[in-house]
């Protein structure tokens, strides 16, 4: 009997899973991904040979690639695992499978992918946990309420592994303490082996504390020695666009956070710009994107959030920021000191009004609206009546 022909394109199997000996440490989460991988791997640098992702090249198509480039020389992998929808992840983790995961926290990035639902992040976020390794170890936030969940049916499927946790506020296996911020970064006590250690990553915003708990939990529990942990985490180096600081001379500076924003980090740039800032302090937020029905509400409680902190200033671009112009008027911050505005053009015209010694600009949108433009712009009009002294990352 003629077997019938019926056409289309011929269906093309999975690739296998890449499934390691050695460890592979995947590090997801709404914000601080690309800073724990750099951090992890500053330590891991120490004494291994590791492969690490890029920047924060984590879609699918680079974890793809990793599986080719991962060698017999490697002795660890660190990488970043991205996500735009449900499935991602669990996608990422059938192309190369996670013996270690880290979720950094859940948050609002992408929220309009997921019908304005938190929790539709966490359960997206969760299928590290269920594609991994299933005894493999997870590291979760405790002072992120949808993290502490994932201990939980049915976050976990069958995933009968180890959690190892970390936090400031709430009791964890690696608790911080005794913070302290400077002009050059953070310092911060952690108990490792019943001992009270101490603590230094050069860089500010203290979000950036959690960043270093996981990675210190990380490496700790990979058998590195204190001593190798304080070493790496002072050879962390941030990555441009993410509180980059320029200084100028008449106590002047420009803080650069453009490279993305979600309500979130938003509020973590706030927190920044008030404790590095001097003299009059400015903020400059443009739309987050991708919020869906998350659209107003989102803007709107940067909005409220900022009113309660210590700026002078707000300028705001972009359709959606114009809430976040609002929610900060109606929460009572000085309607006379918020400029909206509906161009770059526009806004480099009013900010250059604003530009003078003793002033400090933080700048943050998404990465699509090339906020680096008003960075650029700012450092050149400072720049032509001042000299710029310093370029930090923060």
């Amino acid at each position: 009997m003629p077997v019938r022909r019926t056409g289309g394109k011929k269906a093309i199997k999975p690739a296998r899973t890449l499934i390691l000996s050695k460890p592979v440490i995947a590090v997801t989460g709404s914000a601080g991904k690309t800073t724990t991988k750099e951090m992890v791997s500053a330590i891991l640098n120490r004494r291994w040979n590791i492969y690490k992702s890029m920047y924060n090249r984590n879609f699918l198509g680079n974890t793809r690639a990793h599986a080719r480039r991962i060698k017999d020389e490697h002795e660890a992998a660190v990488l970043e695992f991205g996500m735009l929808n449900s499935g991602h992840i669990k996608k990422h983790c059938q192309i190369i499978q996670p013996s270690i995961g880290i979720i950094t926290n859940i948050g609002t990035a992408h929220i309009g992918n997921f019908g304005g639902q938190i929790s539709g992040i966490a359960k997206a976020k969760s299928e590290l946990i269920r594609h991994m390794n299933p005894t493999g170890k997870v590291f979760l936030s405790v002072d992120c309420p949808y993290s502490r969940q994932m201990t939980q049916q049915p976050y976990i499927g069958s995933f009968t592994g180890t959690f190892i946790t970390i936090g400031i506020e709430n009791e964890a296996d690696y608790q911080a303490s005794e913070i302290l911020v400077d002009e050059q970064g953070i310092s911060f006590s952690c108990i490792i082996n019943e001992t009270k250690e101490s603590f230094f990553i050069p860089t500010l915003g203290e979000h950036n504390i959690y960043n270093a708990l996981f990675a210190i939990a990380v490496s700790h529990t990979l058998g590195f020695s204190v001593t190798e942990i304080q070493g790496g985490l002072l050879t962390f180096q941030p990555q441009q666009k993410r509180l980059t600081r320029y200084r100028f001379s008449g106590n002047v500076q420009v803080l650069d956070d453009t490279y993305s924003s979600n309500p979130h980090a938003a509020k973590a740039a706030i927190d920044v710009l008030c404790q590095v800032g001097t003299g009059t302090k400015v903020a400059v937020l443009a739309s987050m994107l991708e919020m869906g029905t998350y659209e107003v509400q989102g803007h709107e409680d940067v909005g409220r959030y900022l009113s309660q902190k210590n700026v002078d200033y707000l300028y705001t671009l972009g359709n959606s920021a114009r809430h976040i112009a609002r929610g900060a008027i109606r929460s009572g911050f000085p309607a006379n000191r918020v400029v909206h505005c509906a161009t770059k053009a526009r806004l480099h015209r009013m900010l250059a009004r604003r530009i003078g010694p003793d002033t400090s600009f933080l700048v943050k949108g998404s990465h699509r609206l090339k906020m680096g433009e008003t960075v650029l712009f700012l450092c050149k009009q400072t720049g032509k009546m001042q000299t710029c002294l310093k370029v930090e990352q923060e």
